[in-house]
């Protein structure tokens, strides 16, 4: 490559090369390192919030995601045959090239401590998001919308 301190190269091969994050031990001459500097990895928005939800959801004391309309929307969907519950429900991301920010609509069990749930929910998905994609999680909003008392529902369906 040529020294770019002599002005000798045209300017559209001094464009900048994706580095890879810091976060990756890159070694020089490994297959890794020529891997990270060719090409760039896109991940959708809906894949971002599908990981957060089943995160969450996966935290005991989360009951379900997502504000009323949308659980009775999710319910009626549900009885359907064939059709699959929607897991990004509740979630809604925003995603850029190197971070993202969560925010979660939950339902929690009664008698669960609700400041503790968030703070175990939050870790879990930064844990998930972080882990999977790579992605810094910048934030992770959390809004408790409801709380479920056992009994309260005719069906009584429950996360898991």
């Amino acid at each position: 490559m040529a020294d770019t301190n002599t002005g000798t190269q045209p300017a559209r091969e001094t464009a900048a090369v994706a580095v890879p994050s810091q976060t990756a031990a890159v070694v020089p001459g490994e297959p890794l390192a020529a891997a990270a500097y060719r090409g760039r990895t896109a991940i959708a928005d809906g894949v971002v919030a599908k990981i957060a939800g089943l995160a969450a959801r996966g935290t005991p004391g989360v009951y379900a995601l997502g504000r009323g309309t949308a659980r009775a929307l999710g319910a009626v969907r549900e009885r359907i045959p064939g059709a699959k519950a929607n897991i990004a429900q509740g979630v809604s991301v925003e995603v850029g090239e190197k971070q993202c920010a969560v925010d979660l609509a939950l339902v929690v069990d009664y008698g669960v401590g609700i400041a503790e749930l968030a703070e175990r929910v939050r870790l879990n998905v930064i844990e998930g998001l972080e882990d999977m994609t790579g992605l810094e999680v910048v934030e992770v909003n959390i809004a408790v919308d409801d709380i479920h008392i056992a009994g309260d529902d005719q069906h009584d369906r429950r996360v898991e």
